[in-house]
């Protein structure tokens, strides 16, 4: 019987923390509860896509150098800006604090930039080169770099976005009430500071 009593003295207990829970995570919910967990995870996975776009360009470019190189290897200080440009491009070591500070972050932003550039000039080069232009792996490879230049500057505007939103979440009412009490640790996304109209993209359009 005494065992009989502690089980249901245990049993009103235990539907009261569930009745507590079902009641009270609505109302974290409906307060903001989840919302910067939420925005952060969008931004990772918007940074996610920039990353795995950049890697697909850089991909790209041993095989563009090479079949260039096949042509017009004359232009050496060219192909070898763009080879020492990748080089840099992928050296920066992306971890999730990346996002967090402003200065490997500014280099990452940087070498992509130069990577850009030194691409321009290479394909600027390739119209002094008819035999070049009209071979098919040539033009593989352009279709495939046009590609992604293109995802590369949708992915950049998503991820301007999703860092928008969260780092507005970290600032703004009611959000912030919860940076203070839970979300100790969360800190403003770095985001792109030079906007697309303004960086100079590979023409690779003949």
């Amino acid at each position: 019987m005494q065992k009989m009593a502690s089980s249901s003295g245990f049993l009103p207990r235990n539907v009261f923390s569930v009745l507590a829970l079902a009641i009270l995570m609505p109302l974290l919910s409906a307060c903001g509860f989840n919302t910067i967990p939420t925005n952060e995870e969008q931004a990772k996975a918007a940074w996610s896509e920039v990353l795995n776009q950049y890697q697909r360009r850089a991909d790209l470019i041993p095989n563009l150098v090479e079949t260039v190189k096949g042509y017009a290897a004359q232009e050496k200080d060219v192909l070898t800006s763009v080879v020492e440009a990748r080089a840099k491009a992928t050296s920066v070591q992306v971890t999730p604090d990346t996002l967090k500070d402003p200065n490997t972050f500014k280099a990452f932003q940087d070498n992509q930039a130069n990577l850009t550039g030194a691409l321009s000039r290479l394909l600027a080069v390739v119209e002094n080169y008819p035999d070049l232009k009209s071979n098919q792996n040539f033009l593989a490879l352009q279709s495939q770099l046009e590609g992604t230049e293109n995802r590369i500057a949708v992915a950049r505007r998503d991820y301007i976005e999703a860092v928008r939103v969260y780092n507005t979440s970290l600032r703004t009412m009611p959000t912030i009430i919860w940076t203070w009490i839970w979300y100790t640790g969360s800190q403003p996304y770095q985001t792109f500071t030079i906007d697309d109209s303004a960086k100079q993209t590979p023409q690779v359009k003949f």
